[in-house]
């Protein structure tokens, strides 16, 4: 059960395709953008005091005595509200080469956790400048990366003029990812899952990726053909 979902074979893949990526000097490491989106999965229609249990990270006695039921069950799956929507499902951490789009690493989640929580984990001595929303605000950047975080009001402390028009130029370029995860939903039909379960997301998320990189290579080979050697 699972057995292709839980051998890691989505990330390997995803591995080993981008290592070729950089062999052929399309991932540069000079600006580096990190954001997630949400990937919805099935709604599932439990009671309030399941999805209490669920939250607690336990499984419904009812559940667990009936096998049939908990199979069709996902329980790693989470509520989320971000912008007076709600979204049922997984998240999609990525992080992504400013110059091509491409993805150069990706982490799932289950929605509730915050689009910070995979930041300092994809950053490395590689990149050079790092490009967030202000919701990655007070994350550590390693010594000699560029911070290009964009920067958060607070209530009694507005954002100057200055800092607005340095939001704004930051903005350019982060807003590139925004670019992959349209591209994903867009022409790829990919923010959303049939599946059930965290392995399995991470699993059909990983190839997404994959599938993006695939798409998003063709693409600029096609505007600058690589000689290979």
């Amino acid at each position: 059960k699972d057995t292709l979902a839980k051998s890691g074979t989505a990330e390997k893949l995803f591995s080993c395709f981008c290592k070729q990526l950089e062999a052929k000097g399309m991932i540069t490491h000079k600006g580096t953008i990190v954001d997630a989106t949400f990937v919805d999965a099935p709604k599932q229609r439990n009671t309030r005091k399941e999805n209490e249990v669920i939250k607690n990270g336990e499984v419904p006695e009812e559940w667990s005595e009936n096998p049939h039921k908990l199979a069709q069950k996902d329980t790693d799956a989470r509520w989320a509200k971000k912008n007076q929507e709600t979204h049922y499902g997984y998240k999609d951490h990525a992080k992504v080469d400013a110059d091509s789009k491409l993805i150069t690493d990706y982490a799932v989640t289950s929605a509730e956790v915050h689009d910070s929580n995979e930041f300092e984990n994809f950053l490395n001595e590689e990149d050079q400048i790092v490009y967030a929303d202000s919701a990655y605000v007070g994350k550590s950047i390693p010594q000699g990366v560029e911070n290009q975080v964009n920067e958060k009001g607070y209530k009694g402390k507005p954002l100057t003029e200055a800092q607005k028009e340095s939001n704004r130029k930051k903005s350019k370029t982060r807003a590139r990812i925004e670019h992959v995860f349209g591209f994903i939903t867009g022409s790829m039909h990919g923010i959303t899952l049939r599946s059930i379960g965290i392995n399995r997301a991470r699993f059909n998320i990983g190839l997404t990726n994959l599938v993006y990189n695939m798409c998003r290579y063709s693409i600029l080979k096609r505007k600058a053909p690589l000689t290979t050697g």
